[in-house]
């Protein structure tokens, strides 16, 4: 009777899990998932893309001073050279994410088809059929239960993935890229705002008249000088808004497309490991075990 009802749990389990890969319920909620994430992975690309830019048009406008006469040029925008490498690599972290996430979409199509689905029920329906009766092929029956959970595994696996990571980003990390994209945006539109103060200055230098008398040029040149500590100021405000903003955003996509597929990818071999070593039944109270070359038990 106890073995009895084993089989009968198992095969109601199986026949559970079964219906849900062929719904494909979990599958449409993980391709949402998945999309939302892509989608937020290549907003986020844009914004580093949309930062580098302005911070490339900084670091290329200079300002012409005339201190004691003497032309000298200045490019504030230079003090975000640090900056820009920060987000060159922001960048490149946003794009392999990006990838990560479009190779999660492709397994998720792949494990979602009708063909991998009918493997899985075919796999299935053989070893339950051999479960029920024992004495028919008992080694293979072991061997198509082993395949029927791998099987039920990779089916599974990436949709619960995806699942996992929009629940973990929506519990703790939403708040967090929220906040650092927002502040992104805003301090891209300050330096492009600096950056126009800049290229007018620098447009009002190279206009400016040879007839203009020397005091003009004078006062000119000393509001010049103003100007540039004005503008490493707040470049140097903007960098510093920058670089915790980006961090922020790097441990957010590293969160949900590393850390979690590694730890997932993990799981996931240890079970087939422990599963493919589980000793099973064969007939008789006799067990197969493979990592003892299928002698064990007998």
């Amino acid at each position: 009777m106890e073995k009895t009802a084993v089989k009968l749990m198992l095969t109601l389990a199986v026949g559970a899990l079964l219906a849900l890969a062929a719904s494909g319920a979990l599958d449409r909620a993980g391709f949402e998932y998945t999309e939302r994430s892509f989608k937020r992975a290549l907003v986020t690309f844009a914004v580093a893309r949309g930062l580098n830019a302005v911070i490339s048009v900084a670091q290329g406008t200079e300002i012409a001073v005339e201190p004691a006469g003497v032309g000298v040029n200045f490019a504030p925008g230079q003090v975000l050279d640090p900056v820009n490498d920060l987000v060159e690599q922001f960048s490149w972290v946003m794009l392999a994410s990006a990838t990560a996430l479009g190779l999660q979409r492709l397994l998720l199509e792949l494990f979602a088809t009708t063909g991998f689905t009918g493997l899985l029920v075919m796999a299935w329906a053989l070893a339950l059929l051999l479960l029920w009766l024992p004495r028919l092929a008992p080694r293979a029956r072991v061997w198509l239960l082993r395949l029927g959970l791998l099987l039920l595994a990779l089916r599974f696996v990436v949709p619960l993935l995806a699942l996992t990571g929009e629940l973990f980003y929506s519990g703790f990390l939403h708040e967090r890229y929220a906040a650092s994209t927002e502040r992104i945006e805003q301090v891209t539109g300050t330096i492009r705002e600096i950056n126009e103060g800049a290229e007018r200055e620098a447009a009002a230098a190279e206009v400016d008249p040879s007839l203009l008398d020397r005091m003009r040029r004078a006062y000119q040149s000393a509001m010049s000088a103003l100007d540039v500590g004005s503008y490493l100021d707040r470049y140097e405000q903007a960098a510093a808004d920058v670089s915790e903003q980006v961090v922020n955003l790097i441990v957010v996509f590293l969160v949900q497309t590393v850390l979690l597929p590694l730890l997932f990818l993990w799981g996931l071999l240890r079970g087939i490991g422990w599963l493919w070593r589980l000793p099973l039944p064969v007939a008789d109270g006799r067990a197969l075990r493979a990592d003892a070359g299928g002698a064990s038990g007998q």
